[in-house]
């Protein structure tokens, strides 16, 4: 069952419109990143005056325009992975002081059995609904055990997203409910709700080599990167690459389990699903927000 003839409305938030203007912002930044473009030339590109661009990156990321660029280049990412080796390893043994805890304190997570999973949700009943966030509209789907899915939308391409979560459980129970799943969004955008005493749980629905691959993701320090290959080798299977990027890009639950921390060997960020600018722009966030901690 499914409540998919329900109208969609539109999401008209200061929060969806500023993501609007962050988007420009970094397709700009990206293709002119080797040129270093001014404040100035950045706020041109999009329509604002450097005032309205300066307080814009504030509301988004609380830092300026020209750090936010520092945030969000090749280089940076680069930078990200220079001691990448360890930082898995680290993560899962040890344990990271300061901002590289943030994430794994406030996820807490268990997954579905493999019946479960084969029977594609038969039993189950799926609550969904959509909520503004910083990287434009959040598509959510919760259910009694904790989120089960979280994806990105423009406005527009609502209904996309959702279908594109909700389609991988078919056998589920499928209920639009915004109130049961604005919880879920108030906590994952509100870094002051990320505490380890109310831990968000998220409950994993997929094959067990992907429920391995997105456990590790799990481990990824906020505010660091790591690699596809690292990835594999930590789940034990050095020369399954390719598959380990399968099944991030299968990752039903983005920014939660970041699969946006994940990037070539060369520090490119290759392939997101929900499209590279954004990709970007969560990482220049994330980054400003470890530097604030």
């Amino acid at each position: 069952m499914s409540d998919f003839d329900n109208a969609w409305p539109t999401v008209e938030t200061d929060r969806v419109a500023d993501y609007e203007a962050i988007r420009r912002a970094v397709a700009f930044i990206t293709e002119r990143r080797t040129a270093q473009p001014s404040a100035e030339e950045i706020a041109a590109a999009v329509g604002l005056s450097p005032v309205q661009l300066g307080r814009l990156f504030s509301r988004f990321a609380g830092i300026t325009p020209k750090q936010f660029l520092a945030a969000v280049t090749l280089d940076a990412a680069k930078r990200l992975l220079d001691d990448d080796a360890s930082v898995l390893d680290t993560a899962f043994e040890v344990g990271l002081s300061g901002p590289g805890r943030l994430h794994d304190l406030f996820v807490t997570h268990e997954a579905m059995t493999p019946g479960a999973y084969k029977s594609r949700g038969q039993g189950l009943v799926m609550r969904h609904g959509f909520a503004p966030s910083p990287f434009g509209i959040a598509v959510l789907v919760a259910t009694d055990h904790g989120l089960a899915g979280l994806a990105f939308a423009d406005p527009g391409g609502e209904e996309a997203a959702l279908a594109d979560l909700v389609e991988r459980w078919p056998a589920a129970l499928q209920l639009r409910d915004d109130a049961a799943v604005a919880t879920h969004a108030a906590r994952i955008f509100d870094m002051e709700e990320w505490r380890p005493d109310r831990p968000l749980r998220v409950v994993l629905i997929g094959t067990d080599f992907e429920i391995r691959v997105w456990r590790t993701l799990l481990a990824i320090p906020f505010g660091r990167t790591t690699t596809y290959s690292r990835v594999a080798a930590h789940i034990g299977a050095p020369t399954a690459s390719r598959a380990v990027g399968a099944a991030v890009g299968r990752n039903p639950i983005s920014f939660v389990v970041p699969c946006h921390r994940v990037v070539a060997r060369s520090g490119d960020l290759t392939g997101y699903h929900w499209g590279l600018t954004r990709k970007r722009a969560i990482l220049g966030w994330e980054a400003a927000k470890s530097w604030q901690v």
